[in-house]
């Protein structure tokens, strides 16, 4: 059992570079558990190598200077423990953001350590990259270490166990893993026991977004909790949404989110269609065990987040205001179990297949939940279930929808969906 218990993670991305000082962090933790969210994660705090990429990490035991509030009394690992007691005093975990499969290219590592990192025949560093559409596109600014091969491979492992422990002595409560496919399983073995070791429940989040199937199960079986599934980016009808849940639910939990911050913003790419991102915000919610958003989507923000350029004077003012109804969408998550299971949905078959997705979360002995939403963003859709106790099971029916509740749900149900409306219903 992990430190959420039965409870799927409700993940907030705190992005740093846009907040600023740790100490500026703690003013944000009212407004989170407001809105009912579980776990904090925040993008790598460490010292970064010259890009300034938070990526990039230069030295893993100092942080980034823009984190520190210069005027506080507290030392640097102080203030980011003063953090995680103000999480913790909320009862929000703190998630941070673990990256061993690369360091910046001027960390001093590669001296100290020269064989703990990939090379090419010439003796040059190798940097990491990844495939955009046809093209490789390398990062210049990283250097990548050999965690499968290097002649040292016990040292390098004790290091990063050394790491991990040291910010477990601090108080994290888990870690959201970078590239996670890209690091060898029986390290991710290796770390994942010692840290449940020392910290029982410990949670161990892995970035997956682009592996394959073949790699999901290889991070399923070393003992992550969750993956990052690729709902964001699936439009309802393409095989490969469906076809990806029916294969990794019954292996891990997995975590869906409307945006986050190496994607667009919603908002954005949506071109100020609200109810779509509403709609979006909702299915992450009720698809998988966990979700995420990041800071500002729940205010409307429209400039994407920038792992270098990102400063506080980027905070947007919107008349935008989510809050509320991801307080109340929370609120429904928690109420019903159902929603906090990775297996157990089920496509409900309905005429109007094409223009509206509608699916149940069901389990022994626990209320099902039905969503319908409305695949288009233009158009009203109508939709029709002929007999809700044949989904349901037998009761009282109610509409426990975000926004636009029906106050009576009738047996034999028929709706106009409103364009990107989604309808939550269930039996009292």
């Amino acid at each position: 059992m992990n430190l959420l218990g039965n409870k799927g993670i409700r993940l907030y991305n705190l992005f740093p570079r846009l907040v600023g000082t740790m100490s500026r962090w703690r003013e944000h933790l009212p407004r989170i558990k407001q809105m009912g969210f579980n776990a904090v994660y925040v993008n790598p705090f460490h010292y970064p190598g010259f890009s300034g990429s938070l990526y990039s990490p230069k030295d893993f035991f100092k942080f980034n200077p823009l984190f520190l509030d210069d005027g506080s009394p507290l030392s640097p690992i102080d203030q980011l423990r003063s953090f995680l007691e103000a999480c913790h005093q909320q009862g929000i975990l703190f998630i941070m953001d673990l990256v061993i499969n690369h360091t910046a290219i001027d960390c001093t590592l590669i001296q100290e350590h020269p064989n703990w990192f990939k090379r090419h025949p010439n003796g040059e560093i190798v940097h990491p990259g990844a495939r955009d559409g046809d093209r490789w596109v390398e990062w210049g600014d990283l250097a990548e270490v050999d965690n499968e091969h290097s002649p040292d491979r016990a040292n390098l492992w004790n290091f990063w166990w050394s790491m991990l422990s040291h910010y477990l002595d601090v108080g994290v409560d888990g870690f959201r893993c970078d590239m996670a496919y890209q690091v060898p399983g029986d390290l991710w073995r290796f770390l994942i026991g010692k840290a449940r070791d020392k910290k029982p429940g410990c949670l161990f989040l892995a970035e997956s977004l682009g592996c394959s199937f073949q790699q999901v199960q290889a991070l399923a079986g070393v003992g992550f909790d969750y993956l990052f599934n690729s709902t964001k980016y699936w439009d309802f009808n393409a095989p490969w949404g469906m076809e990806q849940y029916w294969k990794i639910s019954p292996l891990v939990a997995t975590i869906s989110f409307p945006e986050s911050h190496d994607s667009p913003r919603l908002l954005q790419e949506r071109n100020g269609d609200l109810m779509a991102v509403k709609r979006q915000l909702i299915f992450a919610a009720t698809f998988s065990q966990g979700y995420m958003i990041p800071i500002g989507f729940e205010y409307g923000f429209r400039r994407k987040l920038d792992v270098v350029q990102t400063q506080p004077s980027w905070w947007e003012t919107t008349d935008i205001d989510l809050t509320g109804l991801i307080a109340h969408l929370n609120a429904i998550k928690d109420a019903y179990p159902v929603l906090n299971r990775e297996p157990g949905l089920q496509i409900v078959d309905q005429a109007n297949w094409a223009n509206v997705f509608v699916y149940k979360r069901t389990a022994p002995g626990e209320k099902t939940v039905l969503v319908a939403l409305n695949k288009d963003t233009a158009h009203h859709q109508h939709l029709f279930l002929p007999d809700l106790e044949a989904i349901l099971g037998p009761g009282v029916y109610r509409d426990i929808s975000p926004e636009y509740a029906m106050p009576e749900v009738p047996r034999r149900f028929e709706y106009g969906l409103r364009p990107s409306e989604v309808k939550l219903l269930t039996v009292a």
